[in-house]
């Protein structure tokens, strides 16, 4: 059976080691992301799979329900073991597909201890910052985080939807552990961002990473890849990100149990350089 082992490992802020294809837990609730799952039972057996298939880095948010993706985690997975769950915080939810920034410091510190606790853990592995809210200073936010890492709340700290100067100006306040923009193989807007991380050590979570969209179509160069190794187009996509870089750590999603062996097995797919190279070409024509 193949093992997300097998996809190599990374430390993330110096604290702890995980092997590089996670899981994403957005998919385990509601439509729109809200709510609880139309399939309960499902959810939580697509996250008991994942000790078996050597998945050992979790990453979820406060926002996914809210609320219900941690709590699941929690039933499916507590005590974690091996398994490091990272979380996020700084959205606040009004109903499905709305979201919305909310950095106040009392905010993300009150998220933060809501998730810990959620988790049931003393402190979380990594907590991430949603977005950084436009309406707040940002540096109030950045504090907030000093604040949670020097109280122990949380391990290690990261970023979502950044760019290199505001990692640099959040640097001045805590280590920037991780960054989780978009990122696949059709969507290469963070380019800088991930080669600046890459330079520095900070892990990359690429979210959405399975957006394969037209370039999955029948007779692509993705579709001929993947037929050739016999492997589905996602397969392939997530076999690219993880030739991309060594601090690139895709976390896709989904509900299903068997999709998520699916996608580990993309952690056994050593992608030839002119196979890489020649994705790397369509993608960034497509993009």
């Amino acid at each position: 059976m193949t093992n997300a082992a097998q996809s190599g490992r990374f430390r993330i802020g110096g604290a702890f080691e995980v092997n590089r294809l996670g899981f994403g837990a957005m998919r385990i609730v509601g439509k729109g992301v809200w709510g609880p799952p139309e399939d309960r039972a499902e959810a939580l057996r697509t996250l008991k799979r994942l000790p078996d298939l050597g998945v050992d880095l979790v990453d979820t948010a406060d926002s996914y329900g809210p609320g219900f993706s941690e709590d699941l985690i929690r039933e499916a997975l507590h005590p974690y073991g091996a398994i490091k769950v990272a979380t996020k915080g700084g959205l606040a939810r009004t109903g499905p597909n709305v979201w919305i920034p909310l950095g106040r410091p009392e905010y993300l510190i009150q998220q933060a201890y809501t998730s810990r606790w959620r988790l049931g853990v003393e402190a979380i592995d990594l907590w991430q910052l949603h977005r950084i809210d436009a309406k707040v200073p940002a540096d109030e936010q950045f504090d907030a985080i000093r604040t949670l890492l020097r109280d122990g709340v949380i391990r290690t700290a990261g970023l979502s939807e950044v760019n290199v100067a505001q990692i640099e100006a959040a640097s001045k306040y805590f280590p920037v552990a991780t960054v989780q923009n978009r990122y696949n193989l059709g969507d290469r807007a963070s380019e800088a961002t991930l080669d600046y991380c890459a330079g520095r050590g900070v892990g990359f979570i690429p979210w959405y990473p399975l957006n394969a969209g037209v370039l999955a179509r029948e007779g692509s160069a993705l579709d001929a890849i993947a037929r050739r190794r016999e492997a589905t187009p996602g397969q392939i996509a997530l076999a690219w990100l993880l030739k991309r870089s060594p601090v690139m750590l895709p976390i896709p999603g989904t509900g299903k149990a068997a999709h998520v062996e699916e996608n580990v097995g993309a952690a056994a797919i050593a992608l030839t350089d002119e196979e890489f190279d020649e994705l790397d070409r369509v993608g960034r024509a497509t993009g």
